[in-house]
């Protein structure tokens, strides 16, 4: 009796059922004033008011133990249909304690995990993905992810519930009193909303363009009267090879296409490696040198004008990297396919002519030149920078060179220019000397490498507005975007060629010192090992020209040689090298007492290609807290893309990369995994 006489009403409900006794109170109220001024009228009132009254508070003490049954039996039935409806719900759902047991589920969600088995039963068991590191941490936070499970997807929505109280209610079931919460989560399927996306994904369309890169070369190989029939079957290569994956192909100049297919095709063409770039190789009615195509493809998910945007970069860097290869380009990154094959280096000097008319242009109009090469400076880079530095002063600029760490293979030059009283003291200076003489009329040139991160003061590429690269290493992903002029040839041996090219365009009988012609011929010396490597035509042409302008060939051979210790720490690290899959050498330098153990490891990797059979050599050397990997070769594999695998980069038969750590067993597990995908995957 006790307890019932506990049990109140509150809220609306109360309110409800008392509003007959706050009109009885107003009545009364009224009933006074309707007496005071009529007594008869207000005594006749007064009875009404007073039987309205009685039957009020009868019927209200009456009916509130009525009320209070109905409520506790509607109450009683209303969570059972919520239960029963819950139960019963479409849509997956179940409640979780904080370590991922389940405590209830409904049937759908039962069916989503399978049949139930007796005992706890922890989600993560089921979806793994679904496991308290992605639980919400804080009150009412919702977290949403998407899984898999069973060949289904499902959005899950998971939300931390807070049962503050519970143990003091509940008698079954005790909760740690800081964890009185629960996780409750449902999943929406989305696995046919997903196959639309995908579909629809699928049937987007990809721009592409295709160069036959070299058109003029492989024309004049073959008889004009069987010209034309080698363009038709090399349109016919490509016509056939898009027909195959339902695309469509148009030609717009004689050596140029553009191209479009859907995307699900386009996995195809990524499955054959772009089988393309070798299929017009076979195509011969007499031409000496095979035609090789560049291929650009974009993707983009904006818009197809982008897509083609991304085409033409594609193919831009396709072309700078040599050429016979297949770049793509979409939203996550650029891809490399092809370039195997050393590309031939074209005999005209036009392209020259034009980037040396184009840099006189930018030098005449600033007052400060600052030129720069990469770090751990080469005799190519020096000899480069060196050039690029009379070009200034023939312009009557003043230059600078960027130099900081002073090499060993540098240093008999770098001396030697210090004490020549004919050059200022300021011709080197340091990167924070350079950023000095930075303001708004200084130019920025580049030579030797066209990746940011490689420069001697990458500071420099944001300062300077006006900024040239010019560098003769195939084009990567991460080059410097921001430059007015940009002349990267692959197919010159190297900068030092580049640059003896662009000082004969660069004014009216240009006259090289003896010691600058001597730094310029070094330089193409080093990159070619004594003329040995892709050496052609224009690079023994721009030898000529140094030598005429006085190079010092007993003074190049004197600079170029090795100490004792030096020598001999060469031919340990060559009598120690393994052969690797019978093609590779890869020799590492351990404990090297020596000054510069990266040069000496360059050389030990050209000296590896002497031996028989061997086509790619590889030398790993400790320098500076790193390891530095020099990857050479001859023609038959192309190590730039290996070494690319490991973040590196260079020339197709000399390059390099650099590990951030000491522990060459580690690096050479790592680049024989590269070899080892590289083979498995045909691209070497």
């Amino acid at each position: 009796m006790k307890e019932k006489q506990d049990i109140r009403l509150k809220g609306q409900l109360k309110f409800y059922l008392q509003w007959p006794a706050i009109m009885a109170v107003i009545l009364v109220a009224m009933n006074i004033w309707i007496y005071r001024t009529d007594h008869r009228a207000g005594a006749i009132m007064f009875f009404f008011v007073f039987v309205y009254a009685i039957f009020v508070s009868v019927m209200y003490f009456y009916s509130k133990s009525l009320v209070m049954q109905d409520l506790v039996d509607f109450a009683a039935q209303y969570g059972t249909v919520q239960n029963v409806l819950l139960k019963e719900l479409a849509v997956p759902y179940a409640v979780l304690l904080e370590n991922g047991k389940l405590v209830w589920m409904n049937d759908e969600f039962e069916k989503v995990i399978g049949n139930r088995q007796k005992g706890d039963i922890y989600l993560s068991k089921y979806i793994p993905e679904l496991n308290r590191s992605v639980f919400p941490r804080e009150e009412n936070q919702t977290v949403e992810m998407e899984i898999s499970y069973k060949d289904m997807e499902y959005r899950a929505e998971l939300r931390r519930v807070s049962v503050e109280g519970f143990n003091d209610t509940e008698q079954l079931l005790e909760l740690p009193p800081e964890k009185e919460y629960f996780i409750a989560i449902h999943l929406q399927d989305i696995t046919e909303l997903n196959r639309y996306i995908h579909e629809n994904e699928e049937q987007r369309l990809v721009a592409g363009l295709i160069y036959i890169d070299n058109y003029d070369e492989f024309i004049d190989s073959v008889e004009e009267v069987r010209q034309s029939l080698l363009v038709a079957l090399i349109d016919r290569k490509i016509n056939q090879y898009i027909a195959k994956v339902d695309g469509i192909v148009k030609k717009m100049e004689t050596d140029k296409y553009f191209i479009v297919i859907k995307k699900q095709y386009f996995k195809q063409l990524e499955a054959d490696k772009f089988s393309l770039l070798e299929d017009v190789k076979s195509v011969n009615v007499g031409n000496t040198i095979p035609a090789t195509l560049s291929i650009g493809l974009g993707l983009s998910k904006d818009a197809y004008a982008q897509s083609y945007n991304y085409a033409r970069v594609a193919i831009d860097l396709a072309l700078a990297r040599g050429g016979d290869q297949a770049v793509i380009k979409d939203c996550h990154g650029i891809t490399y396919y092809g370039g195997k094959r050393e590309q031939t280096s074209r005999n005209t000097r036009v392209k020259a002519r034009v980037k040396a008319e184009a840099l006189r242009e930018f030098i005449t109009v600033k007052d400060h030149i600052l030129i720069m090469g990469h770090k751990m400076t080469d005799v190519d880079s020096f000899g480069a920078a060196v050039g690029i530095y009379r070009a200034a002063a023939v312009l009557q600029k003043k230059a600078h060179i960027v130099l900081n760490d002073i090499s060993a293979s540098v240093r008999a030059l770098y001396e030697d220019f210090s004490r020549n009283s004919a050059y200022p003291d300021d011709m080197f200076v340091s990167s924070a000397m350079a950023k000095e003489f930075v303001g708004d009329n200084t130019m920025l040139i580049v030579v030797d490498t066209n990746r940011p991160k490689m420069t001697e003061c990458e500071d420099l590429l944001r300062m300077v507005k006006t900024i040239v690269v010019l560098d003769h290493h195939r084009q990567s992903s991460d080059n410097i975007d921001n430059a007015i002029l940009s002349y990267i040839e692959p197919y010159a041996s190297s900068t030092c060629e580049m640059v003896a090219e662009i000082l004969q365009y660069i004014g009216d009988s240009v006259k090289v010192p003896s010691i600058e012609a001597s730094s310029l011929y070094a330089g193409i010396m080093l990159d070619t090992n004594n003329f040995m490597n892709r050496t052609g035509v224009r690079t023994f042409e721009a030898a000529a020209f140094l030598r005429r302008s006085g190079a010092d060939i007993p003074y190049v051979r004197k600079i170029f040689r090795d100490d004792m210790e030096s020598y001999r720490a060469k031919a340990a690290i060559i009598s120690k090298a393994e052969v690797y899959r019978k093609r590779f050498a890869i020799a590492k330098g351990e404990n090297l007492q020596i000054e510069s153990p990266t040069i000496i490891g360059a050389q030990a990797a050209n000296e590896l290609l002497d031996i028989d059979g061997i086509m790619a050599s590889f030398v790993l050397t400790i320098y500076n807290g790193k390891i530095y990997v020099s990857a050479r070769s001859i023609d038959e594999v192309n190590v730039q893309i290996i070494m690319e695998r490991l973040g590196g980069g260079g020339h197709m038969n000399a390059s390099g990369t650099q590990f951030a750590h000491t522990d060459l067993n580690r690096a050479i597990r790592d680049l024989k995994d590269v070899l080892d995908k590289m083979i498995e995957g045909g691209e070497i």
